[in-house]
C-alpha cells in the first residue's frame, strides 16, 4: 500500500512539474511582437505630455533573442534577458542611437525600463506589464 501512494504522488508530482514548464514557455512565448507603452509611472508630468508626438514601443524577437523598440525618439536594441517571467534590461548592454530629443520623456522611459524585474501577460494577451517587486512600472498594448 504505502509504495502505490509512494507511486501515485511521484506520478502527480510529474505532472504538476510538466504543466508548470508548458505554462511558462506560452508566457514567455506570448512576449512575441510590438507593443505599445500606455501608461508609466513615477513622472509628475502627465502621459501625454511625456510623449506628446510618438509613444515608446517595444519588439520582442524570441527566434533571434533580441529586444529592441523605440523610446519616443531614439532607437534602442540589444538582447532579451528573459527566464520564467523575470526579465532584466539593465544587464543586457542596450546599444541605442543617440538623436537629440525634446523633453524627458525618452530618459523616463529608459531610466524605468532599468528598474523593471519582472512581468506579466494578461490572459487575453493584449496587456503586458513590468514590474518591479509588486508595482507595476510600466503598461503596454500589444499592437
Amino acid at each position: 500500500m504505502k509504495k502505490v501512494f509512494l507511486s501515485l504522488t511521484i506520478l502527480c508530482l510529474a505532472f504538476m512539474s510538466c504543466n508548470s514548464t508548458k505554462s511558462t514557455v506560452k508566457n514567455v512565448a506570448s512576449l512575441e511582437g510590438t507593443w505599445e507603452l500606455n501608461y508609466i509611472t513615477g513622472p509628475r508630468i502627465a502621459f501625454e505630455g511625456l510623449y506628446p508626438d510618438k509613444k515608446p514601443s517595444i519588439v520582442f524577437d524570441l527566434k533571434e533573442n533580441r529586444v529592441s523598440g523605440n523610446n519616443s525618439c531614439n532607437n534602442f536594441m540589444g538582447p532579451l534577458n528573459v527566464k520564467d517571467n523575470k526579465i532584466n534590461f539593465k544587464d543586457a548592454k542596450m546599444g541605442m542611437t543617440m538623436m537629440a530629443c525634446q523633453g524627458s520623456g525618452d530618459s523616463v522611459f529608459m531610466s524605468t525600463l532599468d528598474k523593471v524585474q519582472t512581468y506579466s501577460i494578461s490572459e487575453d494577451g493584449k496587456t503586458l506589464s513590468f514590474i518591479m517587486g509588486d508595482i507595476a512600472m510600466m503598461r503596454f498594448t500589444k499592437k
